[in-house]
């Protein structure tokens, strides 16, 4: 069973779904992937005390950590 919601996005987050829809998938599964992605991230940092970051895959070097979620 599927359930549909209805968004109101800003206009610059709008440009930039519109982005990468058209470089990558279309707009209902980016949208999905990312929430997919945020709940996760949330439910490590809820339940685990984990943090969220971007790094380099080569040299394992964090290059960003994700904070405020």
């Amino acid at each position: 069973m599927s359930v549909r919601f209805n968004l109101l996005l800003s206009d610059e987050l709008g440009r930039q779904i519109e982005e990468f829809a058209t470089t990558t998938e279309d707009k209902a599964r980016l949208i999905r992937k990312a929430l997919a992605i945020y709940l996760a991230a949330v439910r490590a940092q809820r339940d685990e005390g984990l943090g969220i970051a971007l790094f380099d895959p080569a040299t394992r070097e964090i290059r960003t950590e994700i904070v405020g979620l």
